[in-house]
């Protein structure tokens, strides 16, 4: 299975029908507004959605970007993996 980047999401499958996806979007500061994460039925229960999210956090190093998780997959995945915490964004609270 080969994830794809589109304009605003990393995908499987077709861009504009596919069978799982992360949308995310950059804010004026920079950081990586992980949105929502959608799997197909046929798709799920497979680590499809994690494999992913392991991308977009690739990406974010590439980039030197933080992500700020509002979708609460993509939180919570964040949350119990700590190899990504250095992606996550501060949240000074």
């Amino acid at each position: 299975m080969e994830i794809k980047k589109g304009k605003n999401k990393f995908y499987l499958g077709e861009e504009d029908a596919p069978l799982a996806e992360i949308i995310f979007s950059v804010d004026e500061e920079g950081i990586i507004v992980a949105e929502g994460t959608r799997v197909s039925q046929e798709l799920g229960g497979k680590g499809v959605g994690k494999m992913i999210l392991k991308e977009l956090v690739d990406w974010a190093r590439k980039e030197n970007k933080k992500i700020r998780p509002i979708c609460p997959f993509v939180a919570a995945q964040m949350d119990k993996t700590p190899e990504y915490h250095d992606v996550l964004e501060e949240t000074g609270f």
